[in-house]
């Protein structure tokens, strides 16, 4: 299905430069922002701004893909990628930096809930599960080179990789431009009238209390427990296996093979056979396993068996909580879709910081802790979530009525 036409194909590229600018960062950025002077703690402060920008600004960007069309806005959103990866690499101090970064999180934002309401435009639901395991996919391929081309081309100058991945950005915007069609039809576009804002409490409390809400929170959880692997697996990994940085990054290129593959092949046969509500419920209780496993061992096979195992249920995870909201959202694709990643970007936000406070008191508390939230998750899925497939026939969200009578 990965590259069955030009549509998907395009969309595949798009999401997975999106997250090679993501992912340049994870090397060389300790090192660029030391140059101007900057801490520890203000590096965590810069990586939290961008998940907590996305947080703020994704529902804004689902709901004008409602009104407007998939495509500009995903034209927006790749542009403004663009735009601030070369703000950054021209930085000359500091501010500059975090204040790019914040700009990239508010416009880059426009891009994965436009592209999974693409998604949800253009597949069945049969395969809706598989069409969000390649946008999946995509991000797991780009979180796989990124760090690599970092690596690779700062070795002569520390801000070439950030022009690297900003000129891979305008290239998709030529791509969206000329290949991607509009997916959602002028007659199916939402008529607002009134005001449209981005995240607002209220409307995040109507999605949480909402027939929907138990996936809003799945999809905190979820992220909050991946950013405690990620957020500090190099120091974790440095003072629980003796690992070296060349270790680290072996690590995690296989981390993104393994999340890469499993949500290309395997999540759309998985909830085709089981459906997303078994598949989320079976691999909330493994991915708590692999956080156990690693604090577990020591040996250096254990070690990658442990984090590829966690990578392995993680991966199918994420996809299926994805396509079983858009099948929950009636017409309102983008704003749901908008919702769901402001929830999935506080829970990036809020895990690395979580995990770096609690790392400094003991190493294990930050898997330790995830593995609890997530079996805590685990039982609220039983509760809360329904079995077997999702009826076509649901009733539309009822996540933020008020927005339906805003204008822009």
């Amino acid at each position: 299905m990965m590259f069955k036409n030009a549509k998907l194909a395009t969309l595949f590229f798009t999401m997975m430069v999106m997250m090679i600018g993501f992912g340049i960062i994870i090397p060389i950025m300790p090192f660029y922002i030391q140059s101007f002077g900057a801490s520890g703690s203000q590096l965590g402060v810069m990586m939290a701004i961008f998940s907590l920008a996305q947080f703020i600004s994704s529902p804004f960007w689902g709901s004008l893909s409602d009104r407007f069309g998939r495509k500009r806005i995903m034209m927006i959103g790749v542009l403004g990628n663009a735009i601030s990866l070369i703000v950054i690499g021209f930085a000359q101090s500091f501010w500059v930096i975090l204040v790019s970064r914040a700009l990239e999180g508010l416009l880059s934002s426009a891009t994965l809930p436009t592209a999974m309401a693409y998604i949800s435009d253009s597949t069945s639901e049969e395969d809706r599960g598989g069409g969000m395991g390649v946008i999946g996919a995509a991000m797991g391929v780009g979180m796989v080179l990124g760090p690599g081309i970092g690596g690779l081309f700062a070795a002569n100058d520390l801000s070439h990789p950030f022009f690297i991945a900003a000129g891979l950005s305008l290239m998709c915007v030529l791509l969206i431009w000329f290949i991607l069609p509009e997916s959602l039809p002028v007659e199916k576009r939402l008529k607002t009238v009134g005001r449209l804002r981005g995240v607002q409490p209220a409307v995040l409390w109507k999605a949480l209390t909402g027939h929907m809400g138990f996936l809003f929170f799945l999809a905190f959880l979820v992220n909050f427990a991946l950013a405690n692997f990620e957020g500090i697996f190099g120091l974790y990994a440095g003072k629980n296996y003796g690992y070296g940085p060349a270790q680290v990054g072996t690590v995690l290129m296989v981390v993104g093979v393994v999340s890469s593959l499993v949500q290309a092949l395997l999540t759309g046969p998985a909830t085709r056979r089981l459906g997303e509500a078994a598949v989320i419920k079976i691999t909330l209780l493994a991915s708590a396993l692999g956080f156990v496993f690693m604090v577990l061992v020591t040996d250096n096979a254990l070690v990658v068996l442990s984090v590829g195992f966690f990578v392995f249920c993680n991966a199918m995870l994420r996809p299926s909580i994805i396509s079983l909201t858009s099948k929950m959202s009636g017409r309102e694709q983008g704003m749901t879709l908008g919702l769901n990643n402001s929830f999935q970007s506080l829970g990036r936000a809020v895990g690395p910081l979580w995990a770096g406070f609690t790392f400094d008191y003991n190493l294990h508390i930050p898997y330790l802790s995830a593995a609890f939230i997530l079996v805590a998750a685990f039982f609220f899925a039983l509760r809360t979530m329904p079995s077997g497939q999702v009826l076509t026939n649901q009733p539309p969200p009822t996540l933020s009525p008020d927005i339906q009578s805003r204008e822009i």
